[in-house]
């Protein structure tokens, strides 16, 4: 199946309705922007468009505080002995329609408990993107399985899910895409051909809550979804995760895996049925992200009308191209802004000046990931004993001189990244954002030069 891209105009007019959408839109910019053409870049001693901080992360109120007290005074900081980390557990599975939550210390261990649920092992492959956080695919090395790269969608920065199906094999155990940024997968297609083979589906929404596919909150379409609540994360608690899950046998399993063999609904010692570890939440988080979850749709909206406002804003910029969406995505979480960056539309201008100019211009601004397959610790874990032990070096020796990831190996040069804070200002800071990337490409030449 061949994905289908839904402009962010399209998005707007669809989600917001045509009122909304044009007060959004650049036509009903109010007030001057600055003059790109006359004012001297930051770089090159000039005035910044901006001087004033983006707003700042995490937000905490009186709530949060006496959520925390709360649990503090009650001294019951164990999962097993408050009801925190239940009632969150609750919460969490209403607000994302899913029949099971199961709180975890992180979004690393949301994941690593999924695929013990779903006994990946040895001798094992997972289908993951290479444009992804490297939790990803750690946990898929803790279970001593291959972790099989598919190309990039450049457009979208997602896993191109029309490459999956050619990268199946007899030893394809999981289907592991991840929702980048907030933006959801293609999860139709991917949907489509898991069902095809009969093979699970881990959804990685790590970065990706209140995003929706179809009208679905994404985390609950697949066997499992898995979220992270570091301090970075959209829904915050310093550290913590969730898995989500429609089964009652991947509860099971990921529920004792996660408590050292506890079985699910027993209050008492380990049962030992399965073995395990200790990935528990404590009540301090639960408590601190039912506190949380008061604020989280009044700023998901306002990240994106923001995002629908920057985007229009920036697609009239030759040479930026903001992340798209696919036809099915109905709802994007920004805990990223991401575009790219063609320098040739910049005079040249390469992307590592560009980010420079534009942090001078008061934008902060990263490059995003590199290629993991190209990081040490996939080559050091798969040429390490174990590794060959299981798989022979010949194996190991094919699996990388397999290794094709042209798309993604482009993007990495040309991906920038806004973090989700700098989305919950008012409108005015997009256009601070869109003003900056104007004024560096009318001094392009100069900058390139400095």
């Amino acid at each position: 199946m061949e994905p289908k891209h839904m402009k962010r105009r399209d998005f707007l007019q669809a989600s917001m309705g045509g009122a909304a959408a044009y007060a959004l839109s650049g036509a009903m910019r109010t007030g001057p922007t600055i003059a790109t053409a006359a004012a001297e870049p930051a770089l090159a001693g000039g005035e910044a468009v901006r001087t004033a901080s983006f707003p700042g992360w995490p937000v905490f109120e009186d709530n949060d505080a006496e959520a925390w007290k709360e649990v503090l005074e009650a001294r019951n900081w164990f999962r097993f002995n408050g009801g925190a980390v239940s009632a969150f557990e609750e919460r969490y599975a209403e607000l994302m329609g899913s029949r099971h939550c199961l709180a975890t210390a992180n979004g690393t261990s949301a994941l690593y408990a999924s695929l013990n649920a779903l006994e990946v092992g040895p001798g094992d492959e997972v289908i993951v993107p290479p444009y992804t956080f490297e939790a990803t695919i750690n946990v898929v090395l803790l279970q001593f399985a291959l972790p099989i790269f598919v190309d990039t969608d450049r457009e979208s920065m997602q896993i191109d899910a029309g490459k999956i199906e050619d990268a199946i094999t007899e030893n394809t155990r999981c289907i592991m895409p991840v929702h980048l940024g907030g933006l959801p997968a293609d999860m139709d297609t991917i949907l489509e051909v898991a069902e095809r083979h009969d093979i699970p589906v881990i959804e990685d929404a790590c970065q990706a809550h209140m995003a929706e596919w179809r009208g679905q909150k994404v985390g609950s379409l697949g066997d499992t979804g898995c979220f992270s609540f570091q301090v970075t994360k959209n829904l915050p608690s310093g550290e913590g995760g969730a898995m989500l899950t429609n089964r009652d046998d991947l509860m099971e399993r990921a529920f004792a895996f996660h408590s050292n063999g506890r079985a699910w609904g027993q209050a008492s010692a380990p049962s030992n049925s399965y073995n395990g570890a200790n990935l528990r939440m404590t009540e301090f988080q639960g408590a601190l992200l039912q506190a949380q979850m008061e604020r989280l749709e009044e700023q998901s909206q306002t990240r994106e009308s923001n995002a629908a406002y920057l985007t229009e804003r920036l697609e009239e910029i030759p040479g930026i191209t903001p992340a798209q969406m696919y036809e099915g995505a109905t709802r994007n979480g920004y805990h990223l802004y991401m575009f790219r960056y063609d320098g040739e539309a910049f005079q040249g201008l390469g992307r590592n000046r560009f980010m420079q100019a534009l942090r001078a211009e008061g934008i902060p601004c990263s490059g995003g990931y590199s290629p993991q397959y190209d990081r040490p610790y996939v080559r050091d874990g798969l040429y390490s004993r174990g590794y060959l032990n299981i798989y022979g070096r010949e194996r190991i020796d094919r699996y990388f001189d397999e290794l094709h990831c042209p798309e993604n190996d482009q993007l990495c040069t040309e991906a920038v990244w806004f973090t989700q804070p700098m989305l919950l200002g008012p409108q005015s800071d997009m256009d601070d954002i869109a003003d900056a990337i104007e004024k560096i490409r009318d001094h392009a030449e100069t900058l390139k030069d400095a």
